[in-house]
């Protein structure tokens, strides 16, 4: 996955350069124009700027140091006690070689004991909250990586699940045709064909909710084709919003499952305010004599779950002779949890 704009390098190394620019600058832009260095205890001359600028690039040293290698070894591994040890030896280092390269002879320190430690633990506390922070922005896109590809793996699976399951109960209404000779069989097989083209070709992320909606239409087709005069079947057909998309092949086991055990059969759909209501009523009736495994409802249960989460809601229940379905999707708010 190609990383965004502002997580590479080119930009990352300039926000750094900007940060630092502003850090170092922002004293000497907030002292008043007539005030000067001030003289250290003991007559020492004034600091250098340059000297300034030295010690400037020491602090750097120290803060990349500190996220790149002692954070890393020691914090993370929690290893407190040698990362403040570390820390320690090298602050009264770099206090000992300023007083060397600024001090004269006899005169001791060029200032207080706390010369370098203001800035010192500032830049310290400032790298430790950096790698941290970005350790854990890091781990969580690491996480959300592996669980889209893992979202992915699993859906890709449950479809290629509920596809040959479709397949058994078509193939049986061809079956059934051909025996009898009958003069459906043509455009019905032009019906097949152009659901395998959408199965194969077009159901390859969201598709248009008419376009599942044609789907679902010609699969009512064939089986009333299959149960004419032994089944009523009655759609409802309200009206859908055409920019609305969704995951494919999401409502078919359910109409699948009706016309494997039911005798009276009613579908309805519609879509308000961007919420899809979908739902399927049938009676108890004789077994269709599909032996099929009823594995679709339980895949497409697992589906909902996985791309719309609480923007879902299905109910299913048994009143009496009659099974109901009800479902509701929430499409206008739908977020794909993988990028393709």
């Amino acid at each position: 996955m190609e990383k965004p704009w502002y997580r590479r390098r080119v930009m990352v190394a300039l926000a750094h350069a900007a940060v630092w620019a502003v850090f170092f600058l922002l004293p000497v832009w907030l002292r008043p124009p007539h005030e000067r260095r001030m003289m250290p205890p003991g007559g020492h001359p004034p600091v250098s700027r340059w000297f300034n600028y030295f010690t400037d690039c020491w602090l750097v040293l120290v803060f990349y140091l500190n996220t790149q290698v002692l954070v890393p070894v020691f914090f993370n591994r929690r290893r407190h006690f040698y990362y403040i040890l570390f820390h320690l030896l090298l602050l009264v280092g770099l206090q000992l070689l300023f007083a060397c390269l600024i001090g004269q002879p006899g005169r001791g320190w060029p200032g207080p004991p706390q010369f370098l430690l203001f800035p010192y633990l500032l830049v310290v506390a400032a790298g430790l909250i950096y790698r941290l922070v970005g350790d854990r922005m890091a781990e969580e896109r690491a996480r959300q990586e592996r669980e889209n590809e893992t979202l992915k793996t699993e859906l890709s699976l449950l479809r290629m699940q509920v596809s040959p399951h479709f397949m058994f109960n078509v193939l049986n209404n061809m079956v059934s045709l051909a025996r009898k000779r009958s003069l459906l069989l043509e455009p019905s097989l032009i019906k097949l064909s152009s659901l395998m083209r959408y199965m194969l070709y077009e159901a390859d992320g969201k598709v248009p909710l008419e376009k599942e909606v044609e789907y679902l239409q010609s699969y009512i087709d064939l089986q009333r084709q299959r149960f004419a005069g032994s089944m009523s079947v009655t759609v409802e057909e309200g009206l859908l919003d055409g920019s609305l998309e969704i995951e494919p092949m999401l409502l078919i086991p359910f109409v699948e499952n009706a016309f494997k055990h039911g005798k009276s059969i009613h579908i309805a759909w519609k879509t308000v305010a961007g919420l899809l209501t979908f739902s399927v009523q049938n009676s108890f009736g004789t077994s269709t004599g599909d032996k099929t495994p009823g594995i679709g409802l339980t895949n497409v249960r697992r589906r909902l779950d996985l791309l719309y989460g609480d923007r879902h809601s299905l109910t299913i229940r048994t009143e009496g002779d009659w099974y109901f379905v009800f479902l509701n999707i929430n499409l206008s708010h739908h977020v794909a949890l993988y990028r393709r």
